[in-house]
């Protein structure tokens, strides 16, 4: 069951008398940065790093759960609702989320993602702290574990060079990195940024992947929204010839990717959350997303659970530091809708926050971790050093254009 679980919510002394009820004694926020080994090209700029909030509720008792909010600005709402929450029941989740979050039906489209996403943060660091309490994984309270053992895609696009890595700018240099992945690690599950505007280019690329790869590597593109309809409809045959598993929002919009549609049998994904308009539309395929931007591991189990009432796939995106990929573990470990693989930056992720990271993935896999709550461990040198780094090298943006700095891209690009 979700949300409203009733547990023993008092704590007992050695001979069994009970103490006083355990309460919310304090809210922790660290924003951090989460950098890449080299800055990589995407639809609408260079992107060399996320930023993420690692949120510690602590109770009086001293147990300690972790969780991760989408981004650094989640610190300043965390912080001011945090006077509100201390000496509540951390184990009344459901309770706690009345306190500071408004209704937000989990299949429309809301505009208030920073406080949801703050919200997740929390959430998830009160089911680490109550699986911790219960000696339970995450998992296994959220309704018990299907799998053990979830799929990831490894990551590729052209490249900046940094410090001896990324520097991939040609076709072959990406090809190479692949063929590497492959060697080192067992990866036959890749996924890419693919928005050239030169259109014969994307087709090159995907062609000499397929062609060193072979016939049994998946293959999905993600184009960041980077086409018009007719340059979509000018790729997708051979997108479709070449086996592509997947095309993440090929168009800017829903009403290009409808049409679309009519053109192709590559099943479509995208970040939009509104499951009615995409039944309407009957695209995309795939919602793609995250648990604590969707508001936490109870939003995201029935968010996950009308995806499969509308028979649309999901999955987890990339950029997350080892807890939020530790909460994507546990979310597709609990529920069976959830088989696709993920989206992974990992192995392009050299810094974490937790002791077991960076997470790696072996044959496309990573293991459910043990122990109970998350099964992963804040590292307090690690946590101090990725704050640090945001504090050192600020915000990243995201849309830098290295051929046109101080402009924003427009999308389509072509």
């Amino acid at each position: 069951m979700l949300g409203g679980i009733e547990g023993h919510r008092f704590t007992c002394d050695k001979i069994g008398r009970k103490r006083r009820p355990m309460k919310i004694a304090s809210i922790r926020a660290t924003p951090i940065l989460v950098p890449l080994e080299a800055p990589y090209l995407w639809s609408y700029g260079v992107l060399d790093a996320f930023t993420k909030c690692v949120v510690e509720v602590e109770t009086s008792d001293g147990v300690v759960g972790i969780g991760e909010a989408p981004s650094h600005s989640a610190a300043a709402v965390i912080e001011a609702w945090a006077e509100t929450l201390v000496g509540l029941d951390p184990l009344d989740i459901a309770g706690i989320e009345r306190k500071v979050l408004p209704w937000m039906p989990a299949a429309h489209s809301v505009t208030d993602y920073g406080r949801r996403g703050a919200w997740g943060g929390i959430e998830i660091a009160l089911w680490d702290l109550r699986g911790k309490l219960w000696g339970q994984p995450v998992a296994n309270l959220l309704g018990g574990i299907h799998r053990r053992e979830i799929p990831f895609t490894d990551y590729f696009s052209y490249r900046l060079p940094q410090d001896g890595k990324g520097g991939e700018a040609t076709v072959s240099a990406i090809v190479d990195y692949c063929l590497s992945l492959r060697e080192a690690h067992g990866t036959t599950f890749f996924e890419g940024k693919v928005s050239n505007p030169d259109l014969r280019a994307n087709i090159t690329l995907m062609q000499a992947l397929r062609d060193a790869l072979g016939p049994d590597a998946m293959l999905r593109i993600d184009s960041n929204q980077a086409f018009s309809l007719p340059s979509a409809a000018y790729l997708a045959p051979a997108f479709e010839e070449i086996g592509t598993r997947n095309w993440e929002d090929p168009t800017p919009d829903w009403t290009a990717m409808k049409r679309l549609r009519e053109r192709t049998t590559i099943p479509f994904s995208g970040h939009n959350t509104d499951i009615a308009k995409a039944v309407e539309y009957g695209v995309p395929d795939a919602i793609v997303s995250d648990v604590a931007g969707l508001g936490g591991f109870s939003a995201a189990m029935r968010f996950v659970s009308a995806c499969q009432g509308a028979g649309i796939d999901f999955w987890c995106y990339s950029g997350d530091s080892g807890l939020g990929t530790a909460a994507y573990l546990h979310l597709c470990a609990a529920h069976p809708h959830i088989r696709e693989p993920n989206q992974s930056l990992l192995r392009q992720q050299p810094h974490d926050v937790i002791a077991e990271g960076p997470f790696s993935p072996k044959n496309n896999f990573l293991s459910l971790p043990d122990g109970s709550g998350l099964g992963v461990t804040l590292d307090r040198d690690r946590l101090r050093f990725c704050s640090d780094m945001l504090k050192e090298k600020g915000v990243p943006n995201k849309y830098y254009d290295p051929d046109a700095p101080g402009q924003m891209r427009r999308m389509p690009l072509c």
